[in-house]
This record gives structure tokens, C-alpha cells and sequence, in this order.
């Protein structure tokens, strides 16, 4: 059963403050209001003394009423704000669980690679100058390109996913393959990585061209992922994706820094076994730049920053060129 975990339990500081309040307005009330006093009927009050005392209980019973009532309105209506704040996040929060589930009835550890390779090469094809490409869902009219090649079975597994979910609510394609990649880095024990839903889909293919090429240098690769808003530090961290797979950069299910620690190792400069097939040329290529290879030094020594800095890469990755929803009212 999905949980509304955005929604304050009665625990919570928020409903706590509510309570708080409600109980200060009724000792207030209490303590405002002014009872007759026994004693005074033991002797005969003179007639200043029986004006004073009526005054005085008028007063009370005055001051008792207007801020006993205005502290009422101002418990109901922080009551009646309850569910205004909360409902705009707790529709997205519960829009995002029902993707996330879709997406971990059909995904596996095996399957984890395919899937956040579909996500870089999905929001991939951006390109600032032109602004085209992006987080689309275009890669569907995509799959017969070379680059993209093996990318129609991580397809068809999301194929099942968007089924189901589109029984209980739609979403885009662009919308599901970034939650599925995000999801694929989670399973395989990296970060969380929260993801903003409502991107458009669209209606044909973007450009060819657009992605990195496996044979850049670190030049040209710094080059290209300039052209869509990325630095030399973003690209090596998005690069870290390759720790899952079969590229030979550690446990092909576990996100974890190995891949950064492999790299300084320069592996297949031995022409020992398969050592001289691990990576991909533009992966080697990046330990032959200084730039790069201080941050691939900083990833390798501090798995969580890697982790950290990965999330903030890859939600921007993920929002690249993305046409988004209106924002709902709340």
C-alpha cells in the first residue's frame, strides 16, 4: 500500500503546534472568565461596591468572549490550512510512488545498467545552442540508431511498467525513463536521487548526432558536454555511471566509486587476460586530462561526495531540455 509520507503525522511539530495552541486558547478562556465570588454574599455591598463588581463582570465576560472566539477562528482556520499546504506535495510525492512501484516490478539488478543507459542517452542529445534534445522520451523513435543499439529491450521493460501505471494515472515517457534511472542507481545501492515529474513527451526524434561519440579525447568530450551546460567536473561524475555494466569497472551490479579507482589504476595498459579491454576509449581518455583526472583522484578517495555530487548531476542532467507541465494550483 503506498504511504502519503509527505502528510504530517499527529507527532509532527506542525499538528503539535496546533494542539499547543488550541490548548492556550481554552486556558485562556478559562482563565479569562471572572465566576462569582462566594464570599461576597456574607455581607451587603454598598452600591458603589455592587456597580464596581458589575462593571468589573461585564468586562470580563466581554474580554472572555471576543478573544476565546478569536482564538477558536484562528485554530480553525490553521486546521482548515492543513491539507492547503500539504496537498500539492502530496500529490507529487504520491504520483512519484506510483512510478517508482511501476518501475521496481520490472527492473532487476541485471537490468539496472540498460536502463540508466537509456536515461543518458534519452537527455543526451541536448544541445544549448539550438536548444534541442533533451529528457524527451524521443529515444523511443530512436532505437534503430547505432548508438543506441540493445536500448529496445530496456524499452520493452518499461513498456510493462507504463501499462500498469498508466491504469492508475498517466505518464510521460520522458517522465518514466529519468524516475527508472534514478530508481536502476538506488537498486543497485547508490544515492536516492528525488526526481520533479511532469515533462512532456515528444512527437518524433531529435537530432542525430548529438551524443558524446566513444572515441573523443578528453578535449573533445570536454567540448561536447560544454555545448549542453556541463562542466569537465560533471562530465567525469556522470562518466561514474559506467560502474555498473559490463565495461569491467568493478561489481557490474553495485554503484559505488570503484569505477574512479580503477581508472588510476590504468588497467589495460597490461596486455595480461581481458585487463585490456576494460572501458571504453573516451573512459581512458579522461585520465589523461589534469582537470579530469583531479576529480576522478577526489571520486576515488570519498565514495560519498561521489554519490552526492552524482545525484546533483544527474537531476540536472534529467531536466535538460525538458518541456515541462503548467504548475497545478494548490
Amino acid at each position: 500500500m503506498l504511504q502519503l509520507s509527505c502528510i504530517p503525522s499527529p507527532s509532527s511539530s506542525f499538528f503539535s503546534l496546533a494542539l499547543s495552541r488550541r490548548r492556550a486558547a481554552t486556558r485562556g478562556r478559562e482563565n479569562s472568565f471572572t465566576y462569582p465570588v462566594p464570599c461576597q454574599c456574607l455581607r451587603q455591598p454598598d452600591v458603589d461596591d455592587r456597580e464596581t463588581t458589575k462593571q468589573s463582570n461585564i468586562c470580563s465576560d466581554i474580554s472572555s468572549h471576543f478573544y476565546g472566539r478569536r482564538s477558536l477562528a484562528s485554530i480553525a482556520a490553521l486546521t482548515f490550512l492543513v491539507p492547503q499546504l500539504h496537498t500539492a506535495q502530496a500529490d507529487t510525492s504520491y504520483e512519484e510512488s506510483v512510478i517508482r512501484n511501476g518501475v521496481k516490478n520490472v527492473i532487476s539488478k541485471a537490468k539496472a545498467a540498460g536502463i540508466l543507459r537509456l536515461a543518458f542517452h534519452d537527455a543526451g542529445t541536448f544541445d544549448m545552442e539550438d536548444n534541442s534534445g533533451g529528457m524527451n522520451g524521443s529515444i523511443v523513435y530512436e532505437l534503430d540508431r547505432p548508438e543506441n543499439s540493445g536500448l529496445s529491450k530496456s524499452v520493452k521493460v518499461l513498456e510493462k511498467a507504463k501499462r500498469e501505471i498508466d491504469n492508475v494515472q498517466q505518464v510521460s515517457w520522458a517522465d518514466l525513463i529519468a524516475v527508472a534511472g534514478a530508481e536502476a542507481v538506488s537498486l543497485c545501492g547508490g544515492p536516492t536521487i528525488p526526481i520533479r515529474l511532469g515533462r512532456h513527451d515528444a512527437r518524433n526524434a531529435d537530432p542525430e548526432g548529438k551524443l558524446p561519440q566513444e572515441s573523443l579525447d578528453a578535449s573533445g568530450l570536454k567540448r561536447c558536454f560544454q555545448k549542453k551546460g556541463f562542466s569537465a567536473q560533471e562530465l567525469v561524475v556522470l562518466s561514474g555511471a559506467h560502474t555498473i555494466g559490463g565495461k569491467g569497472f568493478g561489481s557490474p551490479t553495485t554503484f559505488d566509486n570503484a569505477y574512479f579507482k580503477i581508472l588510476l589504476d590504468k588497467p589495460w595498459t597490461s596486455s595480461a587476460g581481458m585487463s585490456s579491454m576494460i572501458g571504453l576509449p573516451s573512459d581512458r581518455a579522461l585520465i589523461e586530462d589534469d582537470e579530469c583526472l583531479r576529480w576522478i583522484k577526489i571520486y576515488a578517495g570519498d565514495q560519498v561526495k561521489f554519490y552526492d555530487d552524482f545525484m546533483t548531476a544527474y537531476i540536472k542532467l534529467v531536466n535538460s531540455g525538458a518541456s515541462w507541465e503548467p504548475l497545478r494550483s494548490t
